[in-house]
C-alpha cells in the first residue's frame, strides 16, 4: 500500500464470500467510484466458479463510462491467498444454503409462529447463529493467522453474533459490522423535512444519535440543521400511523418489481413504536417487528398484512437467485452492460477514512466499550464511531432510555447468552434461548419439537454440535 499525491494505491482487499451474485457487483461499483483508491480485490468463496466469474466481471468495471480507479481482481481458492498482507478484510457470506434458510423461516409457521425475516432473530436467527458462529470461528482464526493488523468489515447477520464471535476468537482484532437500516430511517425523515420545511434534505445532512442493537436500533437525536426533528416526527407520526406513510415513488416502485413488494413498508410499527415509547425506532418494519413480543406484529399473516409489511418467503429468494445467476452469466459474456452506480453504503467511505483521506461519523456494530452505559461491557452494541486516519472511535450515544431500556436490554442479554450457549456447543443452553425467544409463543413441548426439527433441518452445518442429545 502507496501513499501518493493524495491517493492510496496498492491496497490489498480480502473478500470472504467473493462469489457474491449481487452485493458484490455493488461493492465493485462503489469501488471504480472513488478516484482517490485503488488496489486488488481477492476473491475467497467456497463456490471457487462464483468467485471466479466475480474476477471476471470486476476486472471489466475497469472499462465502464466513468470509472474513476482500478481494481483489478483475482479468485483464489484458499482463505491464505486472499488474507495475508490484506489491508482490509470483507465478510458478506450465506451461512447454509436456501434450503436451510428456508427451514429457518417455514418451519415455525406450522406452531403459529411467523417471522418477516429469520435471519438474527426470533427461531430462525438461533438456528442460523448456530450455523454462523462456527464459520465465523473460522474466519476470526484466519485474520489472526494471515493478516492481524488488517480492518475487518462485516456484513453477514445475524450482525450482533457474528461481530461478537470476531472479538471473542481474536480479541485485537480491528473489527466492525455496517447495516444499512439506520440510513432507511434517515431517509423518512428527510420526508417529515419536506412536509415540514419543504426543503429537499440529503441523507446526509439528517443527524442522528443511535442507541441499542442492530435490527432493533434506535435514534434519541435527530436533527435537520440547527432543528430537533422530534416534535415534527411526532406530527408525523400522529398523521399517517394509521394509514402508513407511502409515497407515489414507493407506490410505483412496488408496482414495477415482482422483488419489491416483499421488502415493502408503509412504516406503520416504527411509527406506531414511537407514538407508544417517544423514541425513534430505526430499523425496517421487517426487523423491528421481530424483537418484539410475538403477538404485537407477528401473530398472523393477516395482521402483518395490516401494519403493512410481509413475510418474505424462501420462495421468492429462490427466484431471486435464479435471477442474479443468468445476470452473472450475461454479466461475465458481456451480453448485459455494467453501469457504475453508486450503493449508498458507506463501506468504501469508512476505507478512504481509516487511511486518512477523510474523516468520517456513521452508525456500526462493534463491542460496548462505555458508549451506551446501560447496556453491559462487551456486548456488541450500534452507535456512531468517527472513522479517521488509522483510528475507529466509537461516540459517547448515552443511556438507553428507560421506557424502552426493558426491550433493549432483554435483547441484549438474549444475544449474550446465545453466543456464549453456541461457543460451548452446549444444546440445552442454546434451546433455553430458543424458549425464551418472544417470537417462541408455543409450548415448551412444542418449541423443543421445533428446535429438534430445525437443527436436523439444517444438520449438514452443524457437525460441531452432538445433535443425537437431543434426542435422548
Amino acid at each position: 500500500m502507496k501513499y501518493v499525491d493524495k491517493k492510496v494505491k496498492d491496497i490489498k482487499i480480502a473478500y470472504v464470500g467473493g462469489g457474491s451474485r449481487g452485493w458484490a457487483w455493488g461493492l465493485m461499483s462503489d469501488l471504480v467510484s472513488c478516484d482517490d483508491i485503488s488496489g486488488d480485490v481477492y476473491l475467497y468463496d467456497i463456490d471457487y466458479e462464483a468467485a471466479q466469474a466475480n474476477e471476471i466481471i470486476g476486472n471489466k468495471y475497469n472499462s465502464v463510462e466513468g470509472a474513476k480507479s482500478v481494481w483489478n481482481y483475482h479468485a483464489v481458492k484458499t482463505a491464505k491467498e486472499a488474507m495475508v498482507g490484506a489491508d482490509f478484510v470483507i465478510i458478506s457470506i450465506l451461512p447454509g444454503t436456501f434450503d436451510e434458510m428456508g427451514s429457518d423461516v417455514h418451519a415455525p409457521e406450522k406452531y403459529g409462529i411467523y417471522q418477516s425475516v429469520g435471519d438474527t432473530t426470533g427461531p430462525g436467527g438461533i438456528i442460523r447463529a448456530m450455523r454462523t458462529i462456527p464459520m465465523f470461528e473460522q474466519i476470526a482464526g484466519y485474520i489472526k493467522e494471515y493478516c492481524p493488523n488488517a480492518w475487518v468489515i462485516n456484513y453477514t447477520n445475524p450482525m450482533t453474533l457474528c461481530v461478537k464471535t470476531l472479538y471473542r476468537v481474536f480479541p485485537e482484532i480491528k473489527a466492525f459490522g455496517c447495516c444499512h437500516e439506520v440510513f432507511g430511517t434517515q431517509r423518512l425523515l428527510k420526508s417529515v423535512v419536506k412536509e415540514y420545511f419543504g426543503v429537499d434534505a440529503k441523507r446526509s445532512e439528517i443527524k442522528v444519535n443511535p442507541v441499542s442493537v442492530n435490527h432493533f436500533t434506535w435514534l434519541t437525536e435527530a436533527k435537520f440543521r440547527d432543528v430537533d426533528l422530534f416534535p415534527y416526527y411526532k406530527k408525523f407520526c400522529e398523521k399517517y400511523a394509521e394509514s402508513g406513510y407511502v409515497t407515489e415513488e414507493h407506490q410505483q416502485k412496488k408496482a414495477a418489481s415482482v422483488t419489491t413488494p416483499w421488502f415493502f413498508t408503509s412504516e406503520k410499527v416504527k411509527m406506531e413504536l414511537f407514538l407508544r415509547f417517544g423514541v425513534i425506532a430505526a430499523a425496517g418494519d421487517r426487523h423491528l417487528a421481530e424483537f418484539c413480543p410475538g403477538k404485537w406484529y407477528l401473530e398472523s399473516p393477516e395482521q402483518v398484512e395490516a401494519m403493512g409489511f410481509a413475510l418474505t418467503p424462501i420462495s421468492y429468494r429462490y427466484r431471486n437467485l435464479a435471477n442474479r445467476l443468468a445476470k452473472s452469466e450475461r454479466l461475465k459474456s458481456g451480453e448485459e452492460k455494467l453501469e457504475i452506480s453508486v450503493t449508498g453504503e458507506e463501506g468504501t467511505h469508512q476505507m478512504r477514512a481509516l487511511l486518512g483521506l477523510c474523516d468520517l461519523v456513521t452508525n456500526v456494530n462493534i463491542p460496548n466499550r462505555g458508549q451506551i452505559p446501560n447496556l453491559p461491557l462487551g456486548a456488541v452494541v450500534e452507535t456512531n464511531a468517527v472513522f479517521r486516519s488509522g483510528s475507529l472511535t466509537p461516540v459517547f450515544a448515552g443511556p438507553v432510555p428507560a421506557s424502552i431500556h426493558p426491550l433493549v436490554s432483554r435483547v441484549s442479554a438474549q444475544q449474550e447468552n446465545i453466543s456464549a450457549a453456541i461457543a460451548e456447543r452446549d444444546l440445552e443452553k442454546i434451546f433455553a434461548c430458543f424458549v425464551n425467544d418472544p417470537l417462541v409463543t408455543c409450548s415448551i413441548s412444542d418449541a423443543r419439537k421445533l428446535f429438534i426439527e430445525m437443527c436436523e433441518n439444517t444438520k449438514k452445518y452443524l457437525d460441531s454440535y452432538d445433535l443425537d442429545s437431543l434426542k435422548g
